[in-house]
């Protein structure tokens, strides 16, 4: 049995493979809306094999993108513009998922196209917020401080957008707790700095985002899943690490969070990050052998052979692939041809099969 393309049973959904589809920002949207280089970027991998299409980081309100051309799903008009996606996606036999995100102290940048860094006013700055005043780089600006109105609005901000979600056919949200973005401020004591029950020991450090996790979970159908990504450790003395990792997750798991997308890093710009195939993979193994609670290992995963193995010997349930799929949109279908194994073909490239 090939363990890389049997299902995989989340809730009341059944993914055709363990391939499933990194969320990875397009910068291509117009007011928050996705255009139709969406439609095609995500219907492409849809068609060429993927189990589960993870749509990119999307801000659940203005201050929250990470540049002015990010999805968003403050308002209807978005929410109406992903539906045309979530129904091609579901026609070529994968799940249309959708991460939930606000970027904290890293909003308010250029699109890496256009040079990153922090927008000058001039460009259509805005004030970005974070749990402490702490800028992410030298020439970033300082954040302001949230205050527990500000955190109440956050926390309907990610319920308002979840409910957008359902409304546009996506089947599974994930929550954006990774890569140095608001929630994983409130995470890492490097970032996190607060003296209120938001700050100091792991689990003040821990409420907030458990509160968004919560509030998240119960707002979404209680037939469909709920992920929450993660970066597993800083990479940085002193900072965020696996054990903190492994509490949130067996609170995550408590809440009725399905599955941990384990990555790691982001905090900082300046983290020595080892990078090397499947580098990050031992932390979904740790957290899924620790806790039993489903992981997907991300991570310069890149062969059919190794994808196969990390699966079937259990060290993580399924594998998220983000620059391979860039690469190669039918890598799913390239890969069960190098596995000798069956793949759902559209039946308009079965010649090719």
């Amino acid at each position: 049995m090939n363990h890389l393309f049997s299902p995989f049973r989340m809730r009341s959904l059944s993914a055709r493979n363990r391939i499933f589809m990194s969320p990875m920002c397009q910068y291509s949207s117009a007011h928050g809306i996705p255009t139709d280089w969406h439609l095609v970027h995500y219907g492409s991998r849809a068609a060429g094999g993927a189990g589960l299409i993870m749509v990119e980081a999307t801000a659940v309100c203005p201050e929250g993108r990470i540049s002015p051309l990010d999805c968003g799903l403050w308002n209807s008009d978005q929410a109406s513009a992903f539906i045309p996606i979530t129904r091609f996606i579901k026609e070529q036999g994968a799940i249309p998922a959708l991460q939930l995100a606000h970027a904290g102290r890293k909003a308010s940048t250029r699109p890496p196209c256009h040079g990153s860094g922090p927008l000058a006013g001039s460009e259509g700055s805005w004030q970005t917020v974070a749990p402490s005043p702490l800028a992410f780089a030298p020439d970033y600006t300082v954040p302001k401080e949230l205050t527990d109105a500000d955190l109440q609005k956050i926390e309907s901000d990610f319920v308002a957008a979840a409910l957008r979600a359902a409304s546009a056919g996506f089947e599974v949200v994930e929550v954006h707790m990774a890569h140095g973005y608001l929630l994983h401020q409130f995470l890492s004591p490097i970032t996190n700095q607060r003296t209120d029950r938001y700050g100091g020991c792991l689990e003040n450090r821990l409420r907030f985002p458990l509160q968004i996790a919560q509030a998240v979970r119960q707002a979404w159908p209680a037939d469909l899943p709920v992920f929450v990504r993660i970066s597993a450790t800083d990479w940085v003395d002193n900072g965020w690490d696996l054990e903190q990792s492994l509490e949130l997750c067996k609170q995550l798991q408590l809440i009725g969070i399905d599955l941990i997308d384990c990555s790691t890093g982001g905090l900082v710009p300046d983290a020595v990050i080892p990078a090397a195939p499947g580098f990050q993979t031992g932390f979904a193994t740790a957290i899924k052998q620790r806790l039993g609670i489903a992981t997907g290992a991300v991570g310069l995963i890149t062969s059919p052979i190794q994808a196969e193995q990390i699966v079937a010997t259990g060290l993580a349930d399924t594998v998220f692939l983000g620059r391979e799929l860039l690469r190669n949109p039918s890598w799913p279908l390239s890969a069960a041809q190098q596995l000798k194994t069956e793949a759902s073909w559209p039946v308009q490239y079965l010649r090719a099969a």
